[in-house]
């Protein structure tokens, strides 16, 4: 038990201490992002919402993060990650408390928009942080504790936040939201220090044609839509299967709270030794991406083998396997292709790829269970992700051909 306790802990050696105090800040951020996980559930049964206009409303969400990380990524470049990291905290804040005085189906589309936009224009900035303030060598190491500083409060918020919907009410969330972004970007303006980002050599920058804008870079663009369509399907983890704990399977608040803690606990345990291992073991990024999609492919596959609520655990088990191997090595990857003087630009498209997925995402899988049910859903998605496999290793063999080393 000690030497497993020794060699978990010799996971963390070597890493800066600004990725420390950066991570420590971004679970301030992330432990009080008790809505997003209930905010389908808000819209039903507090505002009485249907179905439909629930999925608008996320598609709201999913385009503010989309205008968001663009304009992130591009301030991020011409001003900085340090300020664009403190606006979006402290502004997303505002933007949590005044939510929840929003009742009108619009008011909301317009008020989530507006939210996003200031809490997603962070994300490229972050990513550039984390290989900013990186020793050599350490980069995916440090994005996978920022990642998992962000499990960690997500495995406490909806907790938390269930327990507290629980026992009080909704909109109480709304202000522990609002309060915990704006005490991280204090954490961020006492405790970190700006820092000019760091340039790679040519020799050590893998990109397809140096210079190139990310959406000029063919093999990039392939990624790009790889992780669009991965994170369409990870997103239902996050509004439609919410509703589906609820309504099929009868779960409270509270209990859904301890579902989504599963995650986020065997995250924070389990990912940076599984990292570390596979980073020793020189595991290719773009085939962990594809783990991660067949894992993902998985856990929606067993949710229609059984109505025993026990399976899901399972799926969640599943799910949370594919986002740990998937995702820091997709971060990674990304960071990697990424040509002197236009990470910003590369990171935000990268994220963007997420924030079409919200877009997407949320109103596809709503609309869809409205039509066709649950059942018929989680196929598509298991067949979707089988599919999305196959390209991941297209785009495996593209690379190697292209003679791109450590893909």
């Amino acid at each position: 038990m000690k030497k497993i306790y020794t060699n978990y802990l010799a996971n963390f050696h070597g890493l800066s201490r600004e990725i420390w105090l950066l991570s420590l800040v971004t679970f301030i951020n992330r432990a009080g992002a008790m809505v997003i996980p209930f905010l389908s559930l808000y819209l039903i049964n507090v505002e009485g919402f249907s179905l439909p206009q629930v999925g608008w409303i996320m598609s709201c969400f999913g385009l503010g993060s989309l205008v968001g990380t663009f304009i992130g990524g591009k301030l991020t470049d011409t001003i900085g990650f340090y300020k664009v990291i403190l606006a979006s905290l402290f502004l997303g804040g505002v933007g949590f408390i005044m939510l929840q005085f929003i009742n009108t189906f619009y008011g909301f589309c317009i008020g989530i928009f507006l939210l996003t936009l200031m809490t997603d224009a962070g994300r490229p900035a972050i990513f550039v942080a984390a290989d900013t303030y990186s020793r050599p060598g350490n980069t995916t190491r440090s994005i996978t504790l920022i990642r998992l500083a962000i499990n960690l409060g997500f495995s406490v918020g909806p907790l938390v936040g269930g327990l507290i919907i629980a026992n009080i009410n909704y909109t109480s969330l709304f202000w522990i939201d609002g309060l915990s972004c704006m005490i991280a970007s204090l954490g961020v303006f006492i405790l970190l220090k700006p820092k000019k980002q760091k340039e790679k050599s040519i020799e050590k920058t893998i990109a397809i044609k140096e210079g190139l804008p990310p959406y000029l870079n063919k093999l990039f663009l392939v990624f790009f839509l790889i992780m669009v369509a991965y994170s369409l399907a990870f997103v239902q983890y996050f509004s439609v299967m919410p509703v589906y704990y609820e309504k099929v399977h009868l779960l409270s608040e509270d209990v859904i709270g301890w579902l989504l803690f599963i995650n986020g606990a065997t995250i924070v345990i389990f990912e940076m030794p599984l990292i570390g291992w596979l980073d020793r073991k020189k595991v290719s990024k773009t085939m962990a991406t594809f783990w991660g999609i067949f894992f993902l492919g998985l856990s929606f596959l067993v949710l229609n083998l059984t109505s025993w609520s026990g399976v899901l655990i399972i799926a969640m088990f599943l799910m949370t396997l594919g986002e740990m191997i998937g995702f820091p090595f997709s971060n990674a990857l990304a960071l990697e292709m990424s040509p002197k003087g236009r990470k910003g630009s590369y990171m935000a498209l990268y994220s963007m790829s997420f924030s079409f997925a919200h877009l997407i995402g949320h109103n596809g899988g709503m609309n869809m269970v409205n039509r066709f049910g649950y059942f018929n859903t989680w196929a598509v998605f298991t067949v979707f992700l089988l599919l999305l496999g196959g390209v991941t290793i297209w785009l495996y063999f593209l690379l190697k051909k292209a003679n791109i080393e450590n893909v």
